[in-house]
């Protein structure tokens, strides 16, 4: 039992060192990236970065309309946010900032946009995101890199 307990210490350690958890958060800002990346993706203009789709002002009126934000407002916050924050994440460029607005993102989503969707969808994705504010983006990060190159 003592060999079977110190094996597992020894897998827990190694597991736990920084290029594995580095990996993992890596994987993690992908996934949450990549949830708000495709969403952004739906309200602009087929092959174009930030032309907002005319169509996204019908739906944001129709079936987004428990927004407190009137569309012409919300529309180019949304998707600005879809597409800036998901970039930071991906790079782990200010990593806690941007995990910290899709995590409000979320919150505004899951209480005026889709109420029934908390569990599993939006509580997955505030998890994700709580995650990367309290470790920050790890070392594979260029947050990291900044950090690195500030202690210099």
């Amino acid at each position: 039992m003592t060999k079977m307990l110190a094996f597992y210490d020894r897998a827990v350690g190694l597991a736990s060192a920084r290029l594995p958890e580095g990996v993992a958060l890596l994987l993690l800002r992908v996934a949450l990236a990549g949830v708000f990346w495709r969403s952004g993706q739906t309200k602009v203009a087929e092959g174009s970065w930030f032309r907002i789709n005319p169509d996204t002002y019908d739906l944001f009126r129709s079936e987004f309309s428990g927004l407190p934000l009137d569309p012409v407002v919300a529309v180019p916050l949304t998707v600005f946010a879809e597409h800036v924050f998901p970039m930071l994440l991906l790079l782990g460029l200010a990593t806690r900032f941007s995990a910290g607005a899709l995590l409000v993102m979320t919150l505004v989503i899951q209480l005026f946009v889709f109420p029934d969707a908390w569990w599993p969808v939006h509580s997955l994705w505030a998890a994700m995101a709580a995650l990367l504010i309290v470790r920050g983006g790890g070392l594979l990060s260029l947050d990291a890199l900044a950090l690195k190159l500030r202690r210099r």
